[in-house]
């Protein structure tokens, strides 16, 4: 595919994302995002088919992209396992920890709790990137840097479930933590760091011999 092509793919791709995190998957339609894409409703059925096509590959664009960084990262062999969770956690900070238009598509269609076929492909997609983590901490504990009574599934929810709690609940943890989280200044500076901070504090005293 020639880069003019690539382009205005990905155009199409950044305005699908915009518009599906701002109405969501049922009330997005194809001709809405062909409009304010500004190409016609033909050149994007021939790119994606479909709006379930389009909507799964604003998803296969964003997770493919971090999954590709974590596989590097669980197969540096000169890295040991607890370094590489430090690095884990630094990356899920900086590119999960935040309010921009993908994660509020992604806890839009996550919360929902809906049984289809789309709701099985996006399941899938995500459970690629919990899989890489999943090897880190079974590397941990097979060379005897991590406990072996570890509860892999509680640490990868502790995880993820401290950021989908504070993010999807700003009422709830704007107080708690005594910033605004909705504003994207307080994510970088306050939120993040804090985040990483506790997570790595927490896993080290859980996971380490």
């Amino acid at each position: 595919m020639d880069k003019d092509k690539i382009d205005k793919k990905d155009h199409i791709l950044d305005v699908a994302e915009r518009v599906f995190s701002e109405k969501g998957f049922d009330g997005a339609s194809t001709r809405l995002i062909s409009g304010e894409a500004g190409v016609n409703m033909a050149m994007l059925n021939y790119y994606f088919g479909s709006k379930e096509g389009l909507f799964l590959a604003v998803f296969e664009r964003k997770i493919a992209s971090f999954q590709n960084i974590l596989q590097n990262l669980g197969n540096d062999g000169s890295m040991k396992a607890w370094a590489k969770m430090e690095q884990y956690i630094e990356m899920y900070g900086d590119k999960v920890v935040s309010n921009n238009c993908f994660q509020k598509l992604l806890y839009q269609e996550m919360g929902m709790n809906r049984r289809n076929d789309l709701s099985d492909k996006l399941r899938d997609m995500l459970l690629r990137n919990v899989s890489e983590l999943d090897k880190i901490l079974q590397e941990g504990i097979a060379n005897g840097e991590f406990k072996k009574e570890i509860d892999i599934p509680m640490v990868i929810a502790a995880l993820y479930g401290t950021k989908n709690y504070i993010i999807n609940t700003p009422m709830m943890s704007s107080p708690l933590l005594g910033y605004d989280i909705r504003d994207d200044d307080m994510i970088e500076t306050r939120l993040k760091p804090q985040i990483k901070s506790f997570m790595k504090s927490l896993l080290k005293a859980y996971l380490l011999n």
